[in-house]
């Protein structure tokens, strides 16, 4: 009887040390503060990012406020002026040349992608994604599939967002948000401010030994 629990126990410590050895194949994030670090007043929204076949699989979830209406566009398509809408964005950075990845997510069904060259300066925007929407009832659910060719080589910084709500009730909120000590009497919120993005590796998601696909996109954005 003690050989054999002290079989099972091997296999146990084996099998862990297994599972630790396996690359970690999903984050998760949740969007817990208003741009200015009040905590929101809602479930939170949720983001995973985990690999998929071609490029960066993005699931996000979370309550559907139907505030603004729709944007006046066909779902799965790209849609200019999406940050105007109900929308979940993610921003990923080369913080040694201000080179990013925009990409906004509306619960509708619309999607945005914008790439950047410095603070706010997009160089190309509505380009092709696959991306899918399902509202239920008060809540909704999405996933796309975010091509590596879109993303700036050496990303090591991220942050997220999400917006809803129209005119004095439009809220702006952060995954990571300007400290409230930070802040100067009359600012206002503003996604760009790419010294508040944290720490990311792609390589935490696909693995140590993952190297990005080269993407022409970019050629000539160092």
């Amino acid at each position: 009887m003690g050989v054999a629990h002290s079989l099972q126990f091997l296999t146990l410590i084996y099998i862990l040390l297994c599972c630790e050895s396996l690359p970690f194949t999903q984050m998760q994030f949740l969007i817990q503060h208003t741009w200015d670090s009040s905590p929101v007043n809602h479930d939170p929204i949720r983001i995973n990012f985990s690999p998929g076949q071609g490029g960066l699989k993005i699931e996000m979830f979370g309550p559907f406020f139907n505030d603004p209406a729709a944007p006046a566009g066909p779902p799965s398509q790209p849609f200019p002026g999406l940050w105007d809408y109900e929308v979940v964005e993610s921003f990923f950075l080369d913080s040694t040349t201000e080179n990013y990845l925009e990409v906004e997510f509306c619960p509708h069904g619309q999607h945005l992608i914008l790439l950047l060259s410095g603070v706010g300066q997009a160089f190309q925007q509505q380009l092709p994604m696959v991306f899918n929407a399902t509202i239920t009832g008060d809540r909704w659910m999405g996933e796309a599939l975010l091509p590596w060719s879109y993303f700036p080589p050496k990303i090591n910084k991220m942050n997220s967002y999400a917006i809803h709500g129209s005119g004095e009730k439009r809220t702006y909120e952060a995954l990571y948000p300007i400290p409230k000590e930070e802040l100067v009497e009359g600012q206002k919120p503003n996604f760009h401010r790419l010294e508040y993005f944290q720490n990311f590796r792609l390589q935490s998601i696909m693995g140590e030994g993952w190297v990005q696909p080269e993407s022409g996109l970019w050629h000539g954005k160092a």
